[in-house]
């Protein structure tokens, strides 16, 4: 009997695993973490001064890394707006413990739409961000997968816009993902991100340090909603997971009760 309970458990536990295995499989829209990866710093973009960089001459140190379009109707503008406020809010300063990099999602935007929304961000910005402290890309569809998929951030177009999530995605000079920092929500900009969590962010990356966040957490108990561009509560998964989580605490019970009694 005692075997049978344990073949039964290991059942159990096999489920258990498959179904958390379940939670990292590819996704459309979203973020899947790649800490401790890195980058192909080789890529080549273009940036707001119609200038061919490559990534490596841009990730000379922490940098932080934002996919957007610079024509997107809805996430990226607040995104930036509250990054450059938060930037303005912390004494660190961009260029020296820090880069910015922003790449366009959309292959069809040019360095003048780079430019342009530079221009709008900085306008309302305490700081000017010189140099390549703050860099606007623009590049191929090619090399914008490559450095999507290799960061885990998946969106999907959908006639002349996109489907996708916000997030800063934080690099080492070496290229290593260290870091994936979600902002909240603000009635002022739409999100929220704060000073602690940014400088946090970049103090630990300069450290090489990698820390994961609650999103594998939220991927699991979450979907993402393209149509709502929000995520809803995933029901099914969720009850699955503790139906199975208490089916086999209930079968370890019953194996050790019945070992106490034999003794």
């Amino acid at each position: 009997m005692f075997i049978r309970n344990m073949q039964v458990l290991f059942l159990i536990l096999m489920l258990v695993v498959n179904l958390f295995s379940a939670a990292q499989d590819k996704i459309d829209v979203g973020i899947d973490e790649q800490l401790g990866k890195k980058i192909p710093l080789g890529l080549t973009f273009t940036d707001e001064n119609n200038n061919l960089v490559s990534l490596k001459e841009l990730v000379t140190k922490p940098t932080v890394l934002a996919f957007v379009y610079y024509n997107c109707p809805a996430i990226c503008t607040p995104l930036m707006i509250e990054l450059a406020e938060v930037t303005g809010k912390s004494d660190l300063v961009p260029g020296e413990d820090y880069n910015i990099v922003t790449l366009s999602m959309d292959e069809r935007e040019t360095y003048t739409d780079a430019a342009g929304k530079k221009q709008d961000i900085v306008r309302g910005s305490e700081l000017e961000y010189p140099g390549s402290s703050w860099t606007f890309l623009t590049g191929d569809s090619t090399s914008i997968k490559q450095l999507a998929d290799a960061a885990g951030f998946y969106f999907q177009r959908k006639g002349d816009q996109f489907l996708h999530t916000g997030a800063l995605i934080f690099i080492d000079k070496t290229g290593k993902i260290t870091r994936y920092l979600f902002p909240g929500y603000s009635d002022k900009y739409g999100f929220a991100i704060l000073p602690f969590d940014f400088k946090m962010a970049i103090s630990e990356t300069a450290q090489g340090k990698e820390m994961p966040t609650i999103s594998r957490v939220l991927q699991y108990c979450f979907s993402y909603d393209p149509e709502g561009k929000t995520y809803v509560l995933n029901v099914t998964r969720i009850s699955g997971a503790v139906i199975i989580v208490f089916a086999a605490i209930f079968v370890i019970y019953l194996t050790f009760s019945k070992k106490k009694k034999k003794i």
